[in-house]
């Protein structure tokens, strides 16, 4: 089997690559071959199977190179985010929304020469909700994104899903909440604090928080983010929704709550170490997310990391 990987150097993309080369798909499934594309490519990796296409997905000669022999698969992860989005709407749109239909026109053209239809797991985000929820957020909460990530993300869904149904792809889109913990370092996501508060706080440092103790968000760990990925790499499409897109299984907690899982997990008074310091915007977008189900996504097999203990061992690579 031939699989891609888009955005492969990312921080969800480096640990999905390397699950994928030590472990192969769910049930047993071996890659022949794995494709990985970004702006740049680490070295660190030494694996036969391993395709190395360093370039940028707004270029045509990037596709081609990625399609020059046939693909079983895909993990579209490549992406502009939050605010770096919000800033630079142009380029946004040459990643998130231009580049994402170069890769399905890629893919059409493959069924167009007798070729698979490739099955295309599509890393989608909460933001499609927007800011506004509801008392609850479930299968049937209308997408309503108010920033340009969450626009993008919707638009491209939509079109995951028209060509799933033309036969040109076999398509699941995937609404991905936070995922901890991140590296420090400059992403242009307004939500990096979650993982510094994290990590912060697990080494026993003082952190300042930019929400109230009782906000409230959804967040995952990497490995049960990874999990989720790989599962929609295999799933069957008879499990899913006609709109090819679900709202993952994760975890809701406050700010307090987790400062009190650090705690417990690494032995650290991490609820004294946190200064609250509300910012009206962060908040509003982080910190207002009410209860949610997720039963679609849980009858198609996808689980969550279960308690704010594990979310933070996991989270943090503890055994």
């Amino acid at each position: 089997m031939r699989w891609l990987v888009t955005g492969a150097n990312g921080f969800v993309g480096r640990a999905l690559v390397r699950r994928l080369l030590s472990q192969g798909l769910p049930g047993g499934r071996a890659l022949t071959q794995l494709a990985v594309t970004d702006f740049a490519l680490d070295d660190d990796v030494a694996d036969p199977r391993l395709l190395r296409l360093p370039g940028d997905l707004t270029q045509s000669a990037t596709w081609a190179d990625a399609f020059a022999a046939p693909l079983d698969g895909l993990f579209h992860l490549a992406s502009v985010p939050g605010g770096t989005a919000e800033a630079q709407p142009a380029l946004a749109r040459a990643v998130n929304l231009d580049a994402t239909q170069a890769l399905l026109d890629q893919c059409r053209a493959q069924v167009e020469r007798g070729g698979v239809a490739p099955r295309l797991v599509f890393a989608s985000t909460i933001a499609v909700y927007g800011a506004a929820l509801p008392p609850e957020v479930n299968d049937h909460t209308p997408a309503a994104p108010h920033m340009v990530y969450g626009a993008h993300k919707l638009m491209a869904e939509i079109a995951v899903a028209h060509a799933s149904r033309r036969g040109w792809l076999d398509g699941v889109s995937l609404r991905l909440p936070g995922v901890l913990v991140r590296p420090p370092a400059p992403t242009g996501q307004l939500s990096a604090f979650m993982s510094d508060f994290i990590r912060e706080l697990a080494q026993g440092r003082s952190f300042e928080c930019p929400t109230s103790p009782g906000a409230t968000t959804w967040a995952s760990s990497l490995p049960g983010v990874v999990d989720n990925l790989l599962h929609a790499a295999v799933v069957d499409a008879a499990r899913l929704p006609p709109s090819r897109s679900l709202l993952l299984p994760t975890l809701r907690f406050s700010m307090a709550e987790l400062a009190e899982a650090i705690a417990r997990v690494c032995a650290v008074p991490a609820p004294a170490r946190v200064r609250w310091s509300p910012d009206e915007r962060i908040e509003a977008l982080f910190g207002r997310f009410p209860p949610l189900r997720t039963d679609a996504a849980e009858r198609a097999g996808f689980v969550s990391d279960g308690d704010g203990e594990t979310l933070v061992r996991r989270s943090l690579a503890l055994s």
